[in-house]
């Protein structure tokens, strides 16, 4: 992890950083400090119920991210993004010192218009945010830099909760929780100044002022790219799921737990610092570039600990209540409800992190901020719903933990009808499980394969998992010519169907099938796609490489590209290899699970220069070199 920390050393990440930290730090110590104090001194300031309160705070502040996101995005897309974050931030010390003045005079009303304010100001810098990343850092540092975003936005959220809730505690002093505001944001507006200039993309865009026609186009432009709409669903969804949770935990603290204010700070802490955890893990735990396959990942985990955590909560308040954190944290249940909510933040950060980077990366840098806009505007339509929701049902008789199951049980539901939609999602997750828990894979030269254009894979072919392994290496997606037989293996077939696996046979088998196999390579090709293929033609029986056969110059003959030349290492002998004769046992074949693996990527061969003889040279000293 350490290459991710290294950017907070660096002036194109740093101040940025800084800036965003505390905007985070600043919206939670306001929100949740006046969350709290309206849960626990409720009848000082208004006649509603705690329930209600909490959930109409958390729609007020998301709110004006659905009407106000459009236009922010646009801003963003037509201005430097470096000055609006600054002009953003000398907006912030004015609501802070309404908020001031609502305390003073002892106002529900205006402590509430504040809080809208503050998610308007939110509203504004979200696109900047998220679109000033690809323009201050490369490729390989998205991943990283979003995981600290994420992981800074969590732990700016725990220490402002804290500082919320330490606040709110001081019943007789509540002005000091607009106070620290002010000083907050000033020093957030004096980091602002550190950040480097990010160049508007669209400087000629004309701003449209109509909130409603505005948003339906930002979604326009997010929805021509079907990937990107769907992992902005994915985000959206996220954050109905993570709002509704967090929007629970002051009376969730208070009625279920049977605790107090400090109970509320330990959940919130708890969530937090898992939520930061798993972020930062997705840099490791991706090798530095963008994978989807952790969001299915994610998406599991957060299935499985929602409906944990509901069958972990008391089913009544202990005696006594409210207790001490002391008190509650000596009962057994208390600590499955942490680890539950711990893993809940961890398997978020798997599943945040790389949709964000994705959307980033395959959004079209011209109206990447109005893209991240529309993402914006669907996620508060998404937690505005939830709350709504949510207030319904808890208004109805539904207790919390029922709550927090159905919010589960939904989002195993979403995210089986997203990745039937998208199964790149769960292919990358396939793919990524075979190499980090199966076995361990090296990687040489990877950045030959292009990040962009078609081009022409060749690889020996060892084992019945290699199309797999060789996809969890590539950052791009990679059609596959394959062997029809093994295309039709039980099982494993409904994975390389959804690879868009192309199959082929040989011509004396079924010369149709052959034939549409070099039409649809073609087609692939000429659409700019990545296509693969293995010169052999069939799996190796004894771990030696076979003759190559002439398919390849048949290819480039009609459609002239790079061919890319690849070697595998290790898979022979494992359990999805060939059997090598009777020196190689079923033990033996088993102990290559778990084992060292290696793919060795060569530089481009012209398409002049690439007949089978020379290729399978090239593969072979590729294979040699190898340690």
């Amino acid at each position: 992890m350490s290459s991710q920390f290294g950017l907070l050393k660096t002036r194109r990440f740093a101040p940025f950083f800084g800036t965003q930290f505390l905007g985070a730090f600043n919206d939670n110590l306001y929100k949740n400090a006046l969350v709290v104090l309206l849960t626990f001194q409720a009848a000082s300031w208004t006649t509603l119920t705690p329930e209600v309160l909490a959930n109409l705070a958390a729609g007020l502040f998301i709110l004006p991210f659905f009407l106000f996101s459009a236009t922010a995005g646009q801003l963003a897309d037509k201005y430097d993004k470096a000055r609006l974050a600054r002009l953003t931030k000398l907006l912030e010390i004015v609501i802070m010192a309404f908020a001031l003045l609502g305390f003073m005079m002892h106002s529900l009303e205006v402590l509430l218009l504040a809080l809208f304010l503050l998610g308007l100001q939110s509203a504004l810098f979200g696109p900047v945010k998220y679109a000033i990343l690809p323009q201050h850092l490369h490729e390989n540092e998205l991943v990283g830099g979003n995981a600290l975003v994420e992981s800074g936005t969590f732990v700016a959220i725990l220490i402002g909760t804290i500082a919320g809730g330490l606040l709110a505690g001081a019943a007789g002093q509540p002005t000091w929780v607009a106070y620290a505001g002010l000083l907050v944001a000033v020093v957030g507006y004096l980091c602002s100044w550190g950040i480097p200039a990010a160049p508007a993309p669209a400087p000629d865009l004309v701003v449209g002022l109509n909130p409603f026609s505005e948003t339906w186009r930002n979604i326009g432009f997010a929805r021509e790219n079907r990937t990107v709409f769907l992992s902005i669903l994915g985000i959206s969804w996220f954050w109905l799921y993570g709002a509704l949770f967090l929007a629970q935990f002051p009376v969730y603290s208070k009625s279920v737990l049977g605790g107090d204010e400090t109970t509320v700070t330990l959940l919130l802490s708890v969530f937090t610092v898992g939520i930061g955890l798993g972020s930062l893990l997705c840099d490791r735990l991706s090798a530095g570039h963008v994978e989807i396959g952790l969001v299915p990942f994610g998406s599991i985990g957060l299935t499985l600990f929602g409906i944990d955590l509901a069958f972990a909560s008391p089913a009544a308040p202990p005696a006594g209540a409210p207790l001490a954190l002391a008190a509650i944290l000596a009962m057994h249940e208390t600590w499955r409800v942490l680890f539950d909510l711990f893993a809940l933040g961890v398997f978020g950060g798997f599943f945040i992190v790389p949709l964000y980077a994705l959307i980033q990366l395959r959004s079209a840098p011209e109206q990447r901020a109005r893209i991240i806009a529309a993402n914006n505007i669907l996620n508060a339509l998404f937690m505005v719903c939830g709350a709504l929701v949510a207030a319904g049902l808890l208004a109805n008789g539904i207790s919390i933990p029922v709550l927090f199951a159905i919010a589960a049980l939904c989002n195993a539901a979403v995210a089986v009808y997203i990745y039937s939609l998208v199964p790149e999602f769960m292919l990358r997750f396939i793919a990524w499980l075979l190499i980090h828990s199966v076995y361990r894979l090296e990687q040489k030269g990877l950045q030959n394969i292009p990040q962009e254009g078609p081009a022409v894979l060749v690889c020996n072919h060892v084992s019945f998992v290699d199309p797999i392994v060789i996809a969890a290496a590539s950052r791009r997606p990679i059609r596959f010519v394959m062997d029809h037989r093994i295309y039709r293996l039980p099982v494993i077939s409904l994975v390389f169907r959804h690879m868009n696996t192309i199959p082929i046979a040989p011509a004396r088998e079924d010369p149709l099938m052959m034939e549409a196999a070099f039409e649809e390579v073609a087609r692939a090709l000429e659409e700019g796609e990545l296509v693969a293929i293995f010169p052999e033609g069939r799996i190796t029986d004894n771990g030696d490489l076979s003759p190559f056969r002439p398919g390849v110059q048949r290819i480039v003959e009609r459609t002239p590209v790079a061919v890319i030349p690849m070697a595998l290492q290790g898979l022979w002998g494992s359990f999805f290899s060939r059997q090598g004769g009777p020196a190689m046992s079923r033990p033996r074949r088993l102990l290559g699970l778990f084992s060292r693996i290696a793919l060795s990527v060569g530089a481009a061969v012209e398409p002049a220069a690439a007949t089978h003889e020379h290729l399978q040279e090239v593969v072979a000293g590729l294979r040699g070199d190898w340690q």
